[in-house]
């Protein structure tokens, strides 16, 4: 029986905010992603980074003023967040199989860059907060030293903030297929990818975030994906949330997710993006389904239990 390919993006709650909240979050995300391999699916694992790259953004930062060196790029930070998430991901998941007496498939964490527009209007305005609160003084000097932009942060001082460029080509995609049509488990572009643009024939980090969910509904489409599960803090997408009227969704087509996204039923800064990646994947070519459900209910909801599906 031919197996279900899905590419999986886990959220936040997936790995905790702090080392030792990653050690013991990865261990339930584990269950959750061996549940589905049980389900005779091939997974593709995706994931965030949030807090990580901050905590490493911030370390380098304050190497960087301890020793008067220039701040590593975001960009580095990136790739160092996303083998050492890779790397928890990977122990988890072997000891999952052991503890189920399974035999573990090759578990392997790729460094991914993913190629952005130069041009993209996020770059005009940059919105996502990254590093430290810094005074007034200090934001305007970091940002005449080193051409940051930066912002005021809800009356908390003022942050560093960056594009959020939308991915167009994952580089190593050939790779990650390859190892995936050679029965590994691949983690890839964590944190959305390393953010690069295309310099005749370099590729150029830049100083961006990438949405994991949009870099993981491009992944999916590229390796012919059966099915795009986006991982969250809920079992189901609702309309009217938080009121009164509030109305949980087993089924979305594209046509109707479009009108509730114009409609502006979901928050910009948390489940919009989410709707939108499913939106993108599941009108990318035939019988693609995108689904948005909870870490904890995956395996119910690829059988059809729970969760929010997005199809045409």
């Amino acid at each position: 029986m031919k197996k279900k390919r899905i590419v999986l993006a886990l959220g936040g709650n997936a790995l905790g905010n702090t080392l030792q909240e990653q050690m013991q979050a990865v261990k339930i995300t584990a269950k959750a992603i061996v549940d589905l391999m049980e389900e005779n699916c091939e997974v593709i694992i995706v994931h965030g980074n949030g807090p990580q790259v901050g905590i490493i953004n911030n370390a380098m930062t304050e190497y960087a003023n301890h020793n008067g060196t220039a701040p590593t790029p975001l960009s580095v930070c990136v790739a160092m967040s996303q083998a050492y998430i890779g790397y928890d991901l990977q122990n988890s998941l072997r000891e999952e199989f052991l503890n189920r007496s399974l035999t573990a498939p090759p578990i392997v964490t790729m460094v991914t860059q993913v190629r952005v527009d130069a041009d993209d209007p996020a770059f005009s305005n940059p919105s996502k907060p990254i590093g430290q609160f810094m005074s007034k003084e200090q934001a305007l000097a970091s940002a005449s030293e080193f051409g940051w932009v930066v912002k005021e942060d809800a009356g908390r001082g003022y942050r560093r903030v960056v594009a959020s460029p939308k991915p167009q080509e994952i580089i190593e995609s050939s790779a990650i297929r390859a190892m995936v049509e050679d029965e590994n488990l691949v983690i890839c572009c964590g944190g959305g990818g390393i953010p690069v643009i295309r310099q005749e024939k370099h590729l150029a980090g830049v100083s961006a975030v990438i949405d994991k969910d949009f870099a993981a509904s491009l992944l999916a489409s590229s390796l012919d994906a059966d099915m795009l599960i986006i991982l969250t803090a809920v079992e189901k997408v609702a309309i009217r949330f938080g009121k009164p009227d509030q109305k949980w969704l087993d089924h979305m087509t594209v046509a109707q997710a479009e009108e509730y996204c114009a409609q502006q039923e979901f928050a910009p800064g948390s489940m919009l993006p989410k709707v939108l990646a499913a939106i993108q994947f599941a009108q990318s070519g035939e019988n693609r389904t995108a689904m948005i459900t909870l870490l904890e209910k995956a395996r119910d909801a690829i059988n059809g239990k729970t969760g929010t599906t997005i199809a045409r």
